[in-house]
């Protein structure tokens, strides 16, 4: 069995079927996503990750790099994966040609993204933070910064971060304390400063680092509002654009870590020697606004990761399933031993997993079109749409998927018994990398925070109740004909969105009573959004999956394989909506008093 194989099959399906392709390939930049083009990204990518990558998966977990005097080593075999990912072009899909970009859709690039993940999480962190970073820049940077770093983030050849959090300042950023002190040099600043958790900050995979920083200026306000965004690079820019002096940065220490060990985790402190070189992105005091573009991205992207690595779990799972033999099948009279697929609870755990993994896949595919949209379309009415259901589907792709994710991990874990338990056979690995998903980019309380905050309170549920209604429309389009099973689906998931308009009414009613109650049912309430929009993709998929079975296009295995998961989805997952609608309705008068009581 291989180690990894891609889910490409899949991939193209929620492309095509789930995420109008073609729609967003006529969009002005998207020109060159041809079908060709798409499937050769695809089966290149599968090829790279299963082959390449998947491999070193558990290479990084028992040889995790080391730290000597600053100095970060990786084993040569993570080295010459990643020129071989560079060399690929893999960084570039999604950036403007003008600097070394293939200007692909997001919709591609995060279905390459999951391949990655699953491979190997801790590789796939590295290019996902220079993305961002790269992002960051292409959008707010000078044109001088553009073209010194954009075109080298582009390509792979030099690396990205983010600078966040410091020891007193974790999800609260306005409690940082690194500074930025204005020079007569060139404009540049001084910045001095500690800041932890800093994934990939110091490496050997790329000739320079470009460091994402926030700080203070010496005359910022207190607050978020005081912060801004800088470039640190590690290696200064020379007239010709390449690495030159090393800057006033350093790695102090690398964490060990229950997860990721493959990826570096840095302590880094700047300006021991006076100040590290630092140049400002935009305006002073927007570093919190120009750095949420980096984070919407990277929590879409841990998103991701969720599910990516439930995938991974889950076909780890299966080979598993299908080789091991234990027992006898229930209800067979001829005593034979037989493989534990065979044992019903087994196939329970088996296709519970797919068809949450599918789900997840398929709700994130669903907000990267709207990324595309809100980028690319060329009404602006229309981009701005889009934008507004995306900011409501970032924090759920985020915060939904990586719990799930864990779940699922949890639940692989289970199938292989005892030796799920022994490190050996990969399961144990899967469970721990997935653990990291829930916390870092925000953990999932930020997370439902930010939904029922930002996203339902503030506007009063507008984009919410949209959403919910287009979920409406969308299942009266699916015509059940004589499907038992698209009937069932659409049942279900139409009580589902029943319970989800209900929850809204309630959360926006209970916080004109009681502004704590919103945010005490706030997880609940992110957590049914998730298995409702879940609910929502499946009976999408479930209805192209019984035309094609009408018609017999296409493969038939595939089509029934999707039907039978997306009614188990509905069957068996979606009734979870029901106990988060129940949690959310009563109240939360347990949660507010807690706190005096623990």
């Amino acid at each position: 069995m291989p180690n990894y194989a891609a889910p490409v099959d899949d991939l193209k399906f929620v492309l095509n079927e789930l995420v109008d392709l073609e729609g967003i390939r006529a969009m002005p930049g998207y020109e060159e996503a041809t079908s060709d083009v798409v499937d050769a990204v695809l089966n290149e990518a599968g090829k790279l990750a299963s082959e390449v990558l998947a491999p070193l998966n558990r290479r990084g977990d028992v040889e995790a790099p080391t730290v000597k005097d600053g100095v970060v080593t990786t084993s040569t075999e993570w080295r010459a994966a990643y020129q071989k990912f560079a060399e690929g072009g893999w960084t570039a899909l999604i950036f403007d040609p003008e600097y070394g970009g293939q200007g692909l859709p997001r919709v591609l690039a995060v279905a390459v993204q999951e391949m990655w993940d699953a491979a190997n999480m801790s590789f796939g962190l590295c290019p996902l933070l220079t993305n961002s970073a790269a992002e960051a820049i292409s959008l707010q940077g000078s044109e001088e910064q553009k073209r010194i770093y954009l075109t080298k983030l582009v390509s792979g050849e030099w690396a990205g971060t983010m600078n966040l959090t410091e020891p007193q300042a974790g999800s609260d950023l306005s409690a940082i304390r690194a500074s930025a002190i204005p020079t007569d040099d060139d404009g540049h600043y001084l910045l001095s400063g500690q800041k932890i958790y800093i994934t990939y900050g110091e490496h050997d995979l790329t000739s320079n680092i470009v460091h994402l920083v926030l700080a203070r200026t010496p005359d910022a306000p207190e607050g978020v509002k005081g912060i801004s965004l800088f470039i640190v690079p590690k290696f200064i820019p020379d007239a010709q654009g390449e690495p030159g002096e090393r800057n006033d940065l350093r790695c102090v220490s690398l964490e060990h870590k229950l997860g990721i060990h493959g990826s570096p985790t840095a302590l880094m402190a700047y300006g021991d020697q006076g100040g590290a070189t630092a140049y400002l992105i935009g305006d002073k005091n927007r570093g919190l606004e120009y750095m949420f573009i980096m984070m919407h991205m990277a929590r879409h992207a841990v998103g991701v990761e969720g599910y990516a690595v439930a995938e991974r779990a889950y076909q780890r799972a299966r080979n598993f399933v299908i080789e091991r033999v234990q027992g006898r099948a229930v209800g067979d009279p001829s005593g034979k031993r037989v493989t534990i697929i065979a044992h019903p609870d087994v196939a329970r755990m088996m296709i519970d997993m797919k068809s949450r993994v599918e789900a997840m896949r398929a709700v994130s595919m669903y907000a990267a079109q709207a990324m595309d949209c809100s980028i690319r379309h060329p009404d602006e009415q229309a981009r701005v749409k889009a934008q507004r259901r995306l900011d409501v589907l970032i924090p759920i792709v985020k915060g939904w998927s990586s719990e799930v994710g864990n779940q699922v991990t949890g639940v692989a874990l289970q199938v292989h018994g005892g030796m799920g338990f022994i490190e050996e056979t990969g399961a144990a690995q899967h469970y721990r990398d997935a653990r990291i998903t829930t916390i870092y980019e925000g953990t999932t309380g930020i997370q439902a925070a930010d939904l029922v905050g930002r996203k339902l309170l503030r506007d009063g549920g507008e984009v919410i109740y949209e959403l919910i209604k287009q979920a409406r429309t969308d299942l009266m389009q699916i015509n059940p004909g004589e499907s038992d099973a698209l009937k069932v689906i659409c049942t279900n998931v139409s009580t589902s969105l029943d319970r989800l308009s209900g929850a809204t009414d309630w959360i926006l009613e209970a916080g004109t009573q009681d502004p704590r109650r919103p945010y005490a049912s706030s997880f609940h309430y992110l957590m049914l959004w998730g298995i409702v929009a879940g609910g929502w993709q499946m009976a999408r998929a479930a209805g192209v999956a019984a035309r094609h079975l009408t018609t017999y296009e296409g493969n038939q295995d595939f089509y029934r394989s999707k039907l039978l998961t997306c009614r188990h989805y509905s069957e068996q997952v979606l009734p979870e909506s029901e106990a988060h609608y129940q949690a959310i309705i009563s109240g939360s008068d347990t949660v507010l008093a807690a706190a005096q009581y623990i």
